[in-house]
C-alpha cells in the first residue's frame, strides 16, 4: 500500500479524508497543513514516524496548494514522487468538477466528508492496487514495444540472412554437381562413341569376312582357281 492518507483542506480545515491503513495520522496531516503556507506550489514534505517495534519508516507528505485549497496525501518513500502527484492532481480535478466545490467556501471542517470522502477512498484504492500509468511511464512503455519490435525485425532479417546463406550453399553444391554431371556425361559420350567406332570396325570386318567365305567357296581359298578359269 503506497498511498496512506489523502486528504482536501481549504487553509488548515479539512473537508474531506479518507485513510487506507489502521493507523490514524489526522494530527500529523494537520501539523503539516499548518505549516503550508498559502503560496499556489508543488511540495514534498518528509515526515518520519515510529510504529510497530519501534522500527523507524519514513513517509512522505506531497501536496498542491492552489486556488485556496489544498491537496495532500501521505505516502511511502518507496512510492517516489510521480505516482502520489498523478493522484494528486487527479484529486484536483476530481474535486473541482464535483457538484459540491461550489459550496466548499463556506463548508465547516468535514462538511464534504460524505460527498467527497468515499471519492478520495476510490481514488486511492485505484492508484494502490493498479495505479494508471503516467506520460513519462507511458512513454517508456511504447519505446520498449518500439524497442522489440525492432529486435524481432532484426532476429527476421538476421534469420532470413542465415536461410539466403543455407541457399547459396545449397546452390553452391548443386553447381559443383551440375559440373561434375557434365564431366561425366563427356565421358561416357566418348566412351559411347569408341564403343560405336569399334561395333562399326567389327561390323566392317565381319562383313569382309563373310563376303570372303562366299567368294571363297567358288574360287578357292586363296581365290585363284577364279583367275584360273576367266583365263581359260
Amino acid at each position: 500500500m503506497s498511498l496512506i492518507h489523502a486528504l482536501v483542506a481549504q487553509g488548515a480545515t479539512v473537508l474531506a479524508e479518507h485513510q487506507a491503513g489502521e493507523r490514524d495520522f489526522s494530527q500529523a496531516t494537520q501539523t503539516i497543513l499548518s505549516k503550508i503556507p498559502p503560496n499556489n506550489r508543488h511540495v514534498t514534505t518528509h515526515w518520519r514516524t515510529t510504529i510497530l517495534f519501534l522500527i523507524p519508516n519514513s513517509y512522505l507528505f506531497h501536496y498542491i496548494s492552489e486556488g485556496g485549497f489544498t491537496y495532500l496525501v501521505m505516502a511511502d518513500d518507496s512510492a517516489g514522487r510521480r505516482m502520489p502527484f498523478a493522484f494528486l492532481n487527479d484529486l484536483q480535478h476530481r474535486f473541482l468538477e464535483a457538484p459540491s466545490s461550489s459550496s466548499a467556501q463556506d463548508a465547516p471542517a468535514h462538511g464534504l466528508q460524505g460527498t467527497f470522502g468515499p471519492v478520495i477512498a476510490s481514488l486511492m484504492n485505484t492508484y494502490n492496487t493498479s495505479p494508471p500509468q503516467d506520460e513519462l511511464t507511458r512513454a517508456q512503455n511504447e519505446l520498449d514495444q518500439v524497442k522489440n519490435i525492432m529486435v524481432q525485425n532484426v532476429e527476421q532479417i538476421l534469420s532470413r540472412g542465415e536461410r539466403i546463406e543455407l541457399l547459396v550453399d545449397k546452390t553452391d553444391v548443386m553447381a559443383g554437381q551440375a559440373t561434375a554431371f557434365r564431366r561425366g556425361a563427356r565421358s561416357v559420350r566418348r566412351q559411347m562413341w569408341w564403343k560405336n567406332r569399334k561395333i562399326v570396325a567389327l561390323a566392317v570386318l565381319v562383313s569382309l569376312l563373310l563376303l570372303w567365305l562366299f567368294v571363297a567357296q567358288f574360287c578357292g581359298a586363296g581365290l585363284n582357281q577364279c583367275g584360273a578359269q576367266h583365263s581359260d
